[in-house]
């Protein structure tokens, strides 16, 4: 299978290239040229696979023959190994016909790691076979970049640089990123928000001079098409365990980078039965704007209490607007010359977005509240932004007979003071393996919102190791 950028000007590439550049060398994000598709019986047939298996046969067909069943088979292995609950994504009802899909039984409590623990296996492994060493540069809002460092830490071919907003994300998000001393990991706590620090990202890999000789950059954010490619998954296990093909189930998806619920999208698109989507969003709500008034003119970020929201220009926005716009890289290249302006969609474009999603924003105020409504209600305890897919979900859902499954992307002990404040005497504690997380000893830098400052850094860290 080759992989094509939404930017029309790259070279396509193979899935292992794919893998390796993250962005395109226009700017663009790579797409696969065709997506492979799943008739209703082998949907059908799905149904009782464990989650490791149906993650091969979902994956197996974009690899492309570049790795064998037996590779693949180990990657996945290994990547799941570490999950807490025996079913990797279990499903919990919390009212009618409503399901909380739990993401975040990985070992850093967030739906990151489904993506994270595949990437890093995956990247040692051709890494191993290409005999390289590259450099991991990505921007976190809170967990990608804990989830990232987890899956490479002890990938002996790779030295990982995690760039989060400073004072900007959790503690518990902070200190699981912040205490990891391996000699291979270097946290940055950049003066400024997460676009600033995905924007530095996204500079630093238009011009990689800064590294020494023989290194490169690869991504983990979601711009790295393996991560949406491993979100798939989880899609087709919550449908195909509430009844599909044979019942339409929709989701309801917190979403900041878009990435997640972009997987969603091409699960619709490989045959699964779904007719909603809903964009769930805090007040930094530009997809929301999108969708509901045709309005993507970026505002000044707020800080909320779902800090892994608190994104205004969202990168996989691109692959969406690739497919609504018939594939057009050229077009897309000019919708997004400028991430600053304002951007209105065709009413086209538009309208086929509409079919698709629905969208919702959900203040701080109204979190807090979700939080306590459900608990009290079903006794299940949400963390902010899964509250937000919630309310967003009950707000706009179309088919009260279809299930909806809201995706719980994070664990709620990661963020104490939200449900704090709508649950002033609940105790939440955080899982053994992280119980002495508050007494660790913390590593990281941080720097002003320049990028040469940080080019430096990497530089001098890269050259002493």
């Amino acid at each position: 299978m080759k992989f094509i950028s939404t930017r029309g000007r790259a070279p396509s590439l193979s899935f292992s290239d794919t893998v390796l550049a993250g962005l395109a060398s226009d700017g663009g994000l790579y797409v696969p040229e065709s997506l492979p598709s799943f008739s209703v019986d082998e949907i059908r047939a799905m149904s009782g696979l464990d989650y490791r298996e149906l993650a091969f046969r979902i994956i197996q067909p974009f690899v492309g023959g570049e790795l064998t069943d037996e590779e693949l088979r180990g990657i996945i292995q290994r990547a799941y190994r570490n999950f807490r609950h025996s079913a990797v994504a279990p499903l919990v009802q919390t009212g009618s016909n409503e399901w909380i899909l739990e993401l975040f039984q990985g070992p850093t409590l967030a739906f990151k790691d489904f993506a994270l623990q595949f990437l890093g296996q995956l990247f040692d492994h051709l890494l191993k076979k290409r005999g390289e060493r590259v450099v991991v540069m990505g921007a976190t809002s809170g967990d990608t970049g804990s989830a990232a460092i987890e899956g490479c830490r002890h990938c002996e071919n790779i030295d990982i640089f995690i760039l989060h907003p400073h004072n900007r994300v959790s503690e518990v998000q902070r200190r699981q990123m912040t205490t990891v001393l391996s000699d291979n990991v270097f946290n940055i706590a950049l003066e400024g928000n997460f676009d600033d620090c995905q924007n530095m990202v996204k500079a630093s890999f238009a011009d990689q001079s800064f590294l020494p000789d023989g290194r490169r950059l690869v991504a983990v954010n979601s711009i790295n098409w393996a991560r949406i490619m491993a979100q798939i998954v989880y899609y087709f296990y919550a449908a195909v365990s509430l009844g599909a093909p044979d019942r339409t189930v929709n989701f309801s998806v917190p979403t900041g980078n878009f990435g997640d619920i972009f997987a969603g999208y091409l699960a619709r698109e490989m045959g699964l039965p779904i007719d909603q989507l809903v964009i769930a969003t805090n007040a930094n709500d530009i997809l929301h704007r999108c969708i509901s008034d045709n309005d993507h003119t970026p505002r000044e970020l707020v800080h909320s209490l779902s800090p892994s929201m608190d994104i205004m220009v969202s990168s996989n926005f691109e692959r969406l607007l690739f497919d609504l716009y018939g594939r057009d890289g050229t077009a897309v290249a000019e919708l997004l010359a400028d991430r600053s302006a304002p951007m209105h969609l065709s009413e086209a474009a538009l309208d086929r977005a509409r079919q698709v999603f629905s969208s919702w924003t959900v203040d701080d105020q109204r979190t807090v509240a979700v939080i306590r409504e459900v608990y009290e209600s079903c006794g299940y305890l949400l963390d902010p932004h899964t509250a937000i897919g919630v309310e967003a979900a009950r707000k706009v859902r179309r088919s009260p007979a279809e299930p909806m499954v809201c995706l719980s992307t994070a664990h709620p002990a990661k963020f104490p003071d939200a449900v704090a404040r709508a649950l002033p005497t609940k105790q939440i504690p955080l899982p053994a393996h992280m119980d002495d997380l508050f007494q660790r000893e913390e590593r990281m830098k941080v720097l002003p919102n320049e990028l040469g400052r940080v080019h430096d850094f990497m530089a001098t860290a890269l050259g002493a190791g």
